[in-house]
């Protein structure tokens, strides 16, 4: 009978996040699908110089959207605070505040590496045309960080409402132009490279007016802020910001650190990175998603006491993780000659492509098995070991083992070393996790709640 209870539970639990991630990873995946349409339309132009000088540019745009990421993170968390405690007016000045200083934020990050752009490609390895290249693509596109950030922090806000309808369709609104407007200004006008960058401009702006509309409309719009509020919000602002935007930030600078090393192969070697950077993302999406979709889920069992669901929903985040690996592994493989045919892939471009369509991605596992484990430290009050164990696996999980299949086996062991990283650092975090969860069954919720207060104290969040 316990059994039968065990596996009904377990059922439950994990239609519960299939359906949570699969819901989330639309809107996720749409907004991965504008770099990979670029991709796509710049690759036939037949120039390995315009495809490698995008994959350069792709490392430090995925650089500042980590940034955003860890704003409307910070954002969802104060605006679902207020609205859980009832309090709609509290909402809008947060929610005001927290777009003002997503804004302002990501207007200097745009700045800064704005006006190190020529230095920030070099690091990466580009030279010579390859690099003019990427920092002209670059210069179009990073001062509408900003936009980004106003579109990404609106979907926060958006979802803390509960409405992630209306946060996953700016998204698509967003994908939808630039998949229209990229052929009609790298072909029917001729602009190549820059057409590509000002299809993703107009893109950013319609996910930004999209995600503010609903606000808007719905939601008694946003509050003319004082500067009291403004500064009595900025603590929690970056309480939550700053080791949101530090755990996000380790990805994007591991990948800079692979795009060098594959930088020493030459620029079809950077162009077929560039091809698997944006095939990645859309390959996976669902994955990406699921560790915002299983987190709550493990959250609010670990708040009701309920521990046994607890590692309940941690097992179904892995047994999903599992389903769609194998699945998606299986259709690359199936269609990988036709994936490389998209892109013109020949040489050691499509021997890359290749390596990834087959046994790589099935290590993608490992990857989702890290994100499951840091949705699990976050929702059960150790956010600190997600910050470490993300950093861990970009530096010391990276750095070494792409050098080591870097000397062994050339531009296929960079791919491969940085692989292995993940699966050790994917067994890690489950191992961490764990012993995280066994933890659960002596600790009162309400005792970890207790410790979350006073830090928040430290911070002068509490009023």
């Amino acid at each position: 009978m316990a059994g039968e209870q065990a596996k009904f539970l377990t059922g439950n639990l994990f239609r519960h996040v299939s359906v949570m991630s699969l819901t989330a990873s639309v809107g996720l995946m749409a907004i991965f699908f504008v770099d990979f349409v670029d991709m796509f339309f710049i690759a036939m132009l037949g120039k390995s110089e315009l495809a490698a000088a995008v994959g350069y540019a792709g490392a430090i745009l995925f650089f500042t959207t980590s940034f955003g990421i860890g704003m409307a993170i910070s954002a969802g968390a104060l605006v679902a605070r207020a609205l859980g405690k009832g309090d709609a007016e509290a909402a809008k000045t947060k929610a005001t505040n927290a777009l003002i200083y997503g804004t302002i934020f990501g207007a200097f990050f745009a700045a800064a590496v704005w006006a190190n752009l020529s230095a920030l490609v070099a690091l990466l390895g580009a030279s010579g045309d390859t690099a003019d290249l990427a920092v002209h693509y670059l210069a179009i596109i990073v001062p509408t960080l900003p936009l980004l950030m106003i579109g990404m922090v609106g979907g926060a806000i958006l979802r803390a409402h509960g409405d992630a309808r209306r946060a996953m369709f700016a998204t698509i609104y967003g994908g939808a132009v630039n998949a229209v407007l990229d052929p009609i200004l790298i072909f029917g006008l001729d602009l190549e490279l820059t057409g590509a960058a000002l299809a993703s401009v107009v893109a950013r702006v319609v996910i930004a007016a999209t995600s503010l509309l609903p606000l808007l409309r719905h939601y008694g719009g946003l509050k003319i802020p004082g500067i009291l509020a403004l500064l009595r919000d900025l603590p929690p602002v970056l309480a939550i910001a700053i080791p949101a935007i530090l755990t996000q930030l380790a990805t994007p600078i591991g990948q800079a650190y692979v795009t060098r090393a594959m930088a020493d192969y030459g620029e079809a070697a950077v162009s077929g990175m560039a091809i698997i950077g944006r095939l990645t993302p859309l390959a996976f999406g669902t994955i990406f998603a699921l560790s915002g979709a299983v987190g709550p889920i493990i959250g609010q069992n670990y708040g009701a006491g309920h521990t046994d669901r607890v590692r309940g929903a941690f097992k179904a985040g892995l047994i999903f993780t599992a389903g769609v690996v194998v699945f998606v592994a299986t259709l690359l493989f199936i269609f990988r000659g036709p994936i490389a045919d998209l892109f013109t892939a020949d040489g050691i471009t499509r021997e890359l492509v290749f390596l990834f369509c087959g046994p790589l991605a099935l290590m993608f596992f490992f990857n989702g098995m890290l994100f499951v484990s840091n949705a699990a430290f976050n929702n059960l009050g150790h956010p600190f070991y997600s910050t470490v164990m993300n950093w861990g696996r970009h530096t010391i999980g990276t750095v070494p083992f792409v050098l080591l299949g870097s000397a062994w086996l050339g531009a296929p062991g960079v791919l491969i070393g940085q692989a292995i990283g993940g699966l050790i650092f994917g067994l890690l975090a489950f191992r961490v996790a764990g012993r995280v969860m066994g933890k659960t069954t002596t600790t009162a919720p309400q005792e970890t709640f207790q410790r979350q207060a006073r830090l928040l104290q430290l911070f002068n969040l509490r009023r």
